[in-house]
């Protein structure tokens, strides 16, 4: 599944990359983005919910409430059938999400996009793959160059849209209609998506009593590395290495690529150690 909430819009609010889910890779329909389908799970991550972990909640009525139950450290393994994660599961309609560049492209290709389409169809000919070739890391790795040519491509028109409306003396840059507090209401609730680099990024916030009461943010890489859910169902992480075949467990370069792939928000420096405590890969990169 992939979930794509769409950028770039015009002055008409058009996106110039849609927005849309997928379904079980299925790329002959799209189907439209509701936030309200948007849920957070913590049955196997360290924390609780209110009213209990069986359902997910949606990030205006979210909770962060942390709740350690792993193993006291050092440790070798954790045990995947309780709670073995600080990063809670999004989903969207209960359903894990692939987001990030293969997730706007392979949108973007099933809208009808005609310059990824002409982009992807050049790049899975010399690779002489078709397009069920692109859920993979492959897919992921091809698709940051395809949506950076078409971006790159595009970012001239912008460019002269923008010189244009600076020979019109219009400067504006943003809209501070609702910059003066005394306009904003006692008592309200917002969101906002944006498509980072990488992927889906959404914030969202309950106001009460002219305060922030609550503010939750869903972020890519929660979305690509959160843990199984109350149903089982694993995240993009670890259903992406599910098959992967390694050539030599010592030096799991085939699992580095695919977690790679991802783009993944986390600490540079990433440490594997074997259960004996000892760094069994090197890598010098050049």
């Amino acid at each position: 599944n992939f979930f794509a909430c769409g950028d770039y819009p015009d002055a008409k609010g058009n996106l110039y990359m849609p927005a849309g889910i997928i379904k079980n890779k299925d790329i002959s329909k799209i189907h439209p983005v509701d936030h309200m389908k948007i849920t957070e799970d913590v049955k196997h991550a360290w924390y609780e919910y209110t009213g209990g972990e069986d359902k997910g909640k949606h990030p205006w009525s979210g909770e962060t409430k942390p709740k350690y139950t792993g193993p006291k450290p050092p440790y070798e393994f954790l045990d995947t059938k309780g709670k073995y994660s600080w990063v809670k599961a999004p989903r969207y309609e209960e359903m894990p999400m692939e987001v990030g560049p293969l997730a706007r492209v392979l949108v973007a290709y099933a809208s009808g996009h005609k310059r990824i389409k002409e982009i992807s169809g050049l790049v899975m000919t010399k690779l002489g793959v078709s397009p069920s070739a692109l859920f993979s890391t492959l897919g992921r790795t091809a698709a940051r160059g395809i949506e950076t040519l078409v971006i790159a491509e595009k970012t001239f028109d912008w460019i002269d849209e923008l010189a244009a409306n600076i020979k019109k003396g219009d400067l504006k840059i943003h809209a501070n209609e609702k910059w003066e507090p005394s306009t904003w209401p006692k008592e309200a609730k917002g969101f906002g998506f944006h498509d980072a680099p990488r992927g889906t990024l959404s914030h969202f916030i309950v106001i009460k009593d002219g305060k922030i009461d609550n503010y939750h943010a869903v972020v890519p890489t929660t979305w690509n590395s959160g843990p199984r859910d109350a149903k089982g169902q694993k995240g993009p992480y670890e259903a992406s290495l599910i098959g992967t075949p390694v050539n030599d467990p010592n030096k799991p370069v085939e699992i580095l690529r695919t977690i790679h792939s991802f783009d993944p928000c986390m600490a540079c420096a990433i440490h594997i150690l074997d259960k004996d405590g000892k760094e069994g890969i090197s890598i010098n990169v050049r």
